[in-house]
């Protein structure tokens, strides 16, 4: 197994989503804003989740039909600013995937709320931060079944999706992007040279980059996929980073955690369905993976946190 460790587990979780962020409002505050909406709750049934940095989440029960809800709230104005963008990305997805994903009942700047999915999320985070797996990593059947869903992600027209507002990237433009986010990291913040050369040689090296677009989750992490009794995964979340890109997005999490051997089994159940196999993908899903300091830079400058840039400068 590539990693076990639960530092690098936390690590990038916190590069994906962010750390844990404690609000003060309260079961009444959130029914108070949902019923402005026009969805009752039962304040009793409220359960928070804390540990996304751009939403909180809260899982509720309607006070009238008893359904389960789901009710994520936006942490910050950049984050209400994306949810038009991400809606249009649920709205293309939802009839084209053989799995399930949040059908926003209600998409506001101040709420977002949907019907409980089905399934349960393959890891959460406990009340340290430390990773707590619902499946094992070694399971060929989610092996296999994240195969399956990476075949249809990727076989998506990424024509239709550009028309349906889907952000698009070609391939040139995916690595220009990462050299331009490298030089304002670097104008930003001070970072080690040798780290600033390793992505300096990532960007210099052709072998490392896609030679085609293709439709991305974009964060394909266990956290994010809902799974069924025998690892199968049944549905998925988060939304905000699809778009067409790299193929070798959807790759990177099954390397990070997976043994070796199931890497395999993902990559080789891939390509039987879809006749592609991409070229030096490991070292592609490596390059990724260590860029993790890099995004996170961004996120601090996006966040404008400075509790978060000084966690950055520290990775940097």
């Amino acid at each position: 197994m590539r990693v076990l460790s639960g530092r690098v587990l936390r690590n990038q979780h916190m590069m994906v989503r962010g750390t844990i962020d404690t609000m003060t409002s309260t079961a009444v505050d959130i029914c108070d804003l949902a019923s402005t909406h026009g969805l009752t709750l039962d304040p009793e049934t409220l359960r928070f989740n804390e540990a996304g940095l751009d939403y909180r989440v809260v899982f509720a029960a309607d006070a009238q039909t008893l359904d389960d809800w789901v009710l994520r709230i936006p942490r910050r104005a950049d984050v209400s600013a994306k949810i038009a963008e991400e809606k249009r990305i649920l709205d293309f997805i939802r009839p084209r995937l053989g799995i399930a994903v949040p059908d926003w009942r209600i998409a506001s700047p101040d709420l977002i709320a949907y019907p409980l999915l089905p399934g349960s999320p393959g890891l959460t985070l406990d009340g340290d931060s430390e990773p707590v797996w619902h499946f094992d990593v070694a399971s060929e059947e989610y092996a296999r079944s994240l195969a399956e869903v990476i075949a249809s992600l990727h076989g998506l027209d990424p024509e239709a999706a550009a028309d349906a507002g889907v952000p698009v990237e070609t391939v040139g433009q995916t690595r220009q992007r990462w050299a331009d986010d490298l030089d304002r990291v670097l104008d930003e913040f001070r970072v080690n040279p040798d780290l600033a050369m390793v992505w300096r040689t990532w960007i210099d090296d052709d072998d490392l980059w896609p030679q085609r677009s293709v439709f991305t989750h974009g964060e394909l992490y266990p956290a994010h996929l809902l799974l069924d009794g025998d690892d199968r995964i049944v549905a998925a979340l988060d939304w905000t980073t699809a778009k067409v890109s790299d193929p070798a997005l959807d790759f990177v999490y099954q390397f990070l955690i997976a043994p070796p051997e199931r890497f395999a089994t993902t990559v080789n159940a891939y390509r039987d369905l879809t006749g592609h196999t991409e070229p030096n993908l490991e070292a592609r899903c490596s390059s990724l993976i260590a860029a993790g300091p890099l995004n996170y830079a961004l996120f601090a400058l996006q966040s404008g946190d400075p509790a978060h840039r000084a966690a950055a400068e520290a990775q940097l």
